[in-house]
């Protein structure tokens, strides 16, 4: 087992050694060296830290971790319609991580990105007193170029891929303790390794989406700010929401984590990305529509409408 920074460094090298023609150099030297490919790139970051996305003082399972902490920042890629393809990762060790769990962690990132068809290349390791994990991902996209927040056009639909609420439930189960059943070790995964809907993205760009985002800190705030960025409002249908098993109405609306994506389609477009995503094995559900103005609206089962607030995890509330 490695006992110095050196070691683990090259025990790191050895796992992450890769043969791909994107990646000229790899983990090693002072920098990865890649050759991104054709067309545009995007660029993300993300991080998990101690005491706001994991419990503090108690060290996570290091599988879990890596492949959480990959989709979420992939999660950010694929609301653009495009695919990763390089990684990077920025690890702060906490006093308690070893050699061992370094190395099942690293091990847990490569694979969580060769299931998204991308390379982890190199990243940076460090002490500190909590623990921390940033990840960038560079994805390429599609030839008819990255779908942003700002193009939702009234009379677009709007559509979530997956279920909503499941992420927020999981994390309330874990903290409550006790028996679990089926669908409480559903929503539990769903919180320990969410997945990155990277094909869905893409699924959706193909047929035509006008706007994406992930949902990533709640149904309502996320759809609020693609309505802000778009200058457009929109009516939700609130009984249909796709709600997890487990979830009540407030994860569903503002749970966060789910990593769904909520798009916005031309009317004629939705039955070819219902298809399309359904394909893939992940239901598309149409929840409301683009309407002119400002603002959500939400509108019940009887048709009762009401202001939709922007619920959801802020992380300077």
């Amino acid at each position: 087992m490695p006992s110095t920074e050196d070691e683990l460094l090259e025990a790191i090298a050895r796992e992450l050694a890769v043969r791909d023609e994107r990646v000229v150099v790899g983990v090693g030297d002072d920098a990865a060296v890649v050759r991104p490919g054709e067309g545009d790139l995007v660029l993300t970051v993300d991080a998990l830290v101690e005491g706001t996305h994991l419990p503090r003082g108690e060290l996570p399972s290091p599988v879990d971790l890596g492949h959480r902490a990959i989709a979420v920042a992939a999660s950010d890629v694929a609301a653009m319609g495009a695919s990763p393809r390089l990684a990077l990762a920025a690890l702060t060790l906490c006093p308690s991580a070893q050699a061992g769990w370094i190395l099942q962690l690293v091990g847990a990132m490569r694979d969580a990105c060769a299931g998204l068809g991308a390379v982890l290349v190199g990243g940076n390791l460090a002490r500190g007193a909590e623990l921390s994990l940033a990840v960038t991902v560079v994805g390429g996209v599609a030839p008819g170029g990255a779908v942003l927040r700002s193009g939702a056009r009234p009379g677009d639909v709007v559509v979530v891929t997956g279920e909503l609420g499941s992420a927020a439930a999981g994390r309330r189960l874990l903290a409550a303790g006790g028996p679990l059943d089926e669908a409480d070790r559903l929503a539990v995964q769903r919180a320990l390794r969410p997945r990155a809907r990277v094909l869905e993205g893409r699924a959706l760009a193909a047929a035509g989406a006008t706007a994406m985002i992930d949902v990533s800190d709640g149904f309502a705030l996320d759809l609020a700010r693609l309505c802000r960025a778009s200058g457009v409002g929109a009516r939700v249908r609130t009984a249909d929401l796709p709600a997890g098993q487990r979830a009540r109405p407030d994860e569903v609306l503002g749970g966060g984590e789910d990593y769904e994506l909520l798009a916005t389609l031309p009317p004629p477009a939705v039955p070819t990305a219902r298809d399309e995503v359904a394909a893939l094995g992940t239901a598309l559900t149409c929840v409301g529509e683009i309407v002119a103005g400002a603002g959500v609206i939400a509108v019940d089962a009887e048709g009762g409408a009401a202001p939709l607030p922007p619920v959801g995890w802020d992380h300077l509330a």
